[in-house]
């Protein structure tokens, strides 16, 4: 599970951005209903879901991409090269790119609790650590900075957590995350690192749900048709074939999730679907379900998985091609999970509602004057009440947020007759 994200100097987030997972202290009547909206974490509760609001070119979509680069640089960092430069761009005034973006993370896996960062160039990683929580208390298993040296004993430091730990800082270029490193040379706490990032966050719907189906049994197929029911389809029974077995890593891209579901089916998988009207007929998934229908059986396959499994995932605009019920059918899954979280974007307004999600949850993203995105929670304005009207208010620009449109009669009339 996340606990915090924290990054600064990624795309147009100049600044420092916290996403906070930790529950605020609302005691109000709308927070105590929604008690199934958090779960608890030694002592501590923690939010499954967090939603960001913003205008068009805001920087919603670019902290989903910020956190997909970051991650993914976990378990894809040991494969580069010394021509590698890294798929993101920093903020792009104000000296900035010639500035490292930082990205920091704390996180429970195996019901220990970790904080892990680094700082990189477009070229080069600057710094890396990570701490954990083994008794309570923080304790050091690596820090490294590449500034402070020449040799590997002056630019890393150690706990007594790994073994032979310099023999993995011998192999780790600095174009190398040391813990992607460490985990490709069987570091036992490096591994449960890498695979936390690799397999419990998840970075998108898409991808995922298609390894999952390597593994998907009478029963989790039985629980995917009922998914897929209670959104309303008339499916009645999939057939799937595996032509081909996916790699460890099928996306194109995984900062931005570039590949789409077509390409990846028609490569590993024949899907038969059939439907209620008539039951001994097969529709091939691709050429003959619509694109809505394919859509939601990959995202049903997925969440499936991550809220049994308590997982994580980021979705960015969640309302893409969904009805809104649909995109309040996933939240209610994640309301109904144990302690899987959910990281998403939408404008769908409609979920501004003080008796569906508490204030700690929801989240505004606003572009300021210098072209840089801001980022701040509504639990931030102690002077909006419960039983104000959240949604209206957002839209009358109380917490900015929303595009500045000038679409007068007279303006418009001007616009069109130039």
């Amino acid at each position: 599970m996340v606990l915090e994200i924290r990054f600064n100097n990624f795309f147009s987030i100049k600044d420092k951005v916290v996403l906070e997972f930790r529950a605020a202290n609302i005691k109000s009547a709308n927070a105590k209903m929604l008690g199934n909206n958090i779960f608890e974490q030694s002592k501590t509760n923690i939010l499954k879901t967090v939603i960001i609001y913003g205008a068009n070119a805001s920087g919603k979509s670019n902290i989903i991409k910020a956190i997909r680069f970051c991650n993914a640089m976990v378990f894809e960092s040991h494969k580069h090269n010394e021509n590698t430069v890294y798929n993101f761009l920093p903020f792009k005034f104000e000296g900035y790119p010639a500035k490292p973006s930082s990205y920091f993370i704390r996180f429970v896996s195996n019901d220990i609790e970790y904080e892990y960062s680094f700082s990189l160039t477009r070229t080069k990683i600057i710094t890396e650590s990570l701490y954990y929580y083994p008794k309570g208390r923080i304790a050091k298993i690596f820090t490294r900075d590449e500034r402070l040296g020449k040799t590997k004993k002056e630019k890393y430091t150690f706990g007594n957590v790994i073994k032979r730990p310099f023999d993995v800082a011998e192999n780790t270029s600095d174009k190398t995350l040391y813990i992607s490193r460490a985990s490709q040379m069987d570091r036992s706490i490096a591994k449960e690192i890498f695979n936390y990032f690799h397999n419990q966050f998840i970075l998108n719907y898409l991808g995922f749900g298609v390894s999952a189906i390597e593994n998907i049994t009478n029963k989790n197929k039985k629980q995917l048709i009922e998914a897929l029911k209670i959104a309303d389809s008339d499916i009645e029974d999939v057939k799937i074939k595996l032509l081909k077995k996916p790699g460890k890593n099928i996306h194109a891209d995984l900062s931005n999730m570039t590949l789409k579901v077509e390409d990846i089916v028609q490569e590993h998988l024949q899907i038969k679907t059939y439907h209620k009207a008539a039951p001994g007929a097969a529709f091939d998934f691709i050429t003959e379900e619509s694109q809505g229908t394919i859509k939601l059986f990959f995202i049903m396959l997925t969440l499936l998985d991550v809220v049994k499994n308590n997982k994580v995932l980021l979705i960015d605009e969640i309302e893409e091609s969904l009805h809104p019920k649909i995109i309040e059918y996933i939240f209610n899954l994640f309301r109904a999970g144990e302690k899987a979280q959910l990281l998403c974007t939408t404008h769908n307004t409609q979920f501004l509602d003080l008796k569906k999600f508490r204030k700690d949850q929801i989240c505004f993203s606003n572009k300021k004057q210098d072209g840089s995105t801001d980022v701040y929670s509504l639990y931030d304005y102690n002077d909006f009440r419960d039983t104000m009207d959240l949604e209206k208010a957002y839209l009358q620009g109380r917490f900015d947020a929303i595009p500045i449109i000038n679409d007068s009669f007279l303006q418009l009339k001007s616009l069109l007759n130039e």
